[in-house]
């Protein structure tokens, strides 16, 4: 499944649409969507080094940790370091978000701002400035593809942090302008549901076109009582938990799957669903289904039905009811009505249209009315 998210971020944008988004979020019962967040940085970092991948450069906005940090991930990961510089470029918005380091050099308070950013990063000290965080994004990209058609990669290593310093709405225009940018291949980033309220998180579902979370492996385990029975158990299943992925498809339908994952020595590694979890899974499914084609006992049924608009006319002629009196009242009347009668010419060649009053308490037509009445 990870795979399959991957392979959507990998292929990028068709040309026309939105670039494909990924939301990642976790909780505090199972914080581990940095992990996921890290893990789908290095696939992807890995397909665009290979040239297996849409985009041809990275642009990582590190809100969370030091661009030291992701540096270091990258040696670990095997990555060449060296030759960084020309995939992939960090925007550090950790250093200094808010521009108050660079306010204490100007003060004399301090002697030097010391700053992360180097060939690899650039430094941000607004992040409160959308506009500006935006423009930063777009520049970085472009220095690594150039102008045209090249496109490149976004990630945001948590969202969560520019919602402290920004409203909602700045922050959704923000990842929607990214996605609609012709130079934007696809984009990904990660967030503490459970530090928002659920509107944000709402509007971070409907921004993307897929939606990850990370959950415990045994939800009831956060209501057990702290003995040694049960502190074992939250210790074994601490690592592990349940990975779900919601995908949205062109055609507006919804694919959900689920896989099992286990984090070891900082490194999350995916398995299928046990037996036993996808027999749950299936219990969960809705019992009532529908189906397009109808047996051949339903066919009759549905025969058998007399709408109340269609005239079942069995050899009698066709009598058009006019939606005021029952066909039996029509046929007993011995002279038409003072509302008007349907009066057809046989030997006319012309049509008509006759208007049928409901009552003959009904006002006037408007060109039988005088407007004695108006102020003209």
């Amino acid at each position: 499944m990870t795979e399959s998210i991957c392979r959507a971020l990998r292929d990028g944008a068709l040309e026309g649409e939105h670039a494909p988004a990924l939301t990642i979020k976790d909780s505090i019962a199972s914080p581990f969507g940095f992990h996921v967040f890290t893990h789908v940085l290095t696939q992807l970092s890995s397909q665009i080094l290979a040239g297996k991948s849409q985009s041809r450069g990275l642009v990582l906005v590190a809100l969370s940790r030091s661009p030291s940090f992701y540096v270091d991930l990258l040696k670990r990961r095997g990555f060449d370091v060296a030759s960084s510089k020309k995939w992939i470029q960090i925007l550090d918005c950790y250093t200094d978000p808010l521009g108050w380091k660079d306010r204490l050099v100007e003060s004399g308070n301090i002697a030097h701002l010391y700053s992360e950013a180097s060939s690899r990063a650039s430094l941000c000290k607004n992040v409160k400035d959308m506009d500006k965080l935006f423009t930063s994004i777009i520049e970085l990209g472009k220095g690594l593809v150039g102008q045209g058609k090249v496109r490149f990669c976004v990630a945001i290593d948590l969202v969560s942090e520019i919602f402290r310093h920004a409203s909602i709405s700045s922050v959704a225009g923000l990842l929607s302008n990214l996605r609609s940018n012709d130079q934007v291949s696809s984009i990904f980033w990660s967030s503490h549901s459970d530090l928002h309220e659920e509107r944000v998180t709402a509007v971070l579902g409907y921004i993307s076109s897929m939606v990850a979370s990370v959950e415990p492996l045994n939800q009831s385990a956060n209501g057990l009582r702290c003995n040694s029975e049960n502190l074992s158990l939250l210790e074994r299943n601490y690592w592990k938990g349940k990975f779900h992925a919601r995908f949205k498809r062109r055609n507006g339908r919804v694919r959900v799957m689920s896989e099992e994952f286990h984090v070891e020595q900082s490194i999350i590694n995916f398995t299928p669903l046990s037996s036993e979890d996808e027999m749950i899974n299936r219990s969960l499914l809705p019992k009532v289904q529908f189906s397009l084609q109808l047996s051949e006992k339903e066919q009759i049924d549905r025969a058998k039905v007399v709408l109340p608009f269609e005239h079942q006319g069995n050899g009698k002629p066709i009598q058009i009811y006019d939606g005021r009196r029952s066909l039996a009242d029509s046929k007993n009347e011995a002279a038409p009505v003072a509302t008007g009668v349907l009066q057809t010419n046989e030997n006319s060649s012309t049509g008509e249209i006759i208007y049928l009053r409901d009552s003959d308490d009904e006002r006037p037509d408007s060109d039988e009315d005088p407007d004695d009445d108006l102020d003209i």
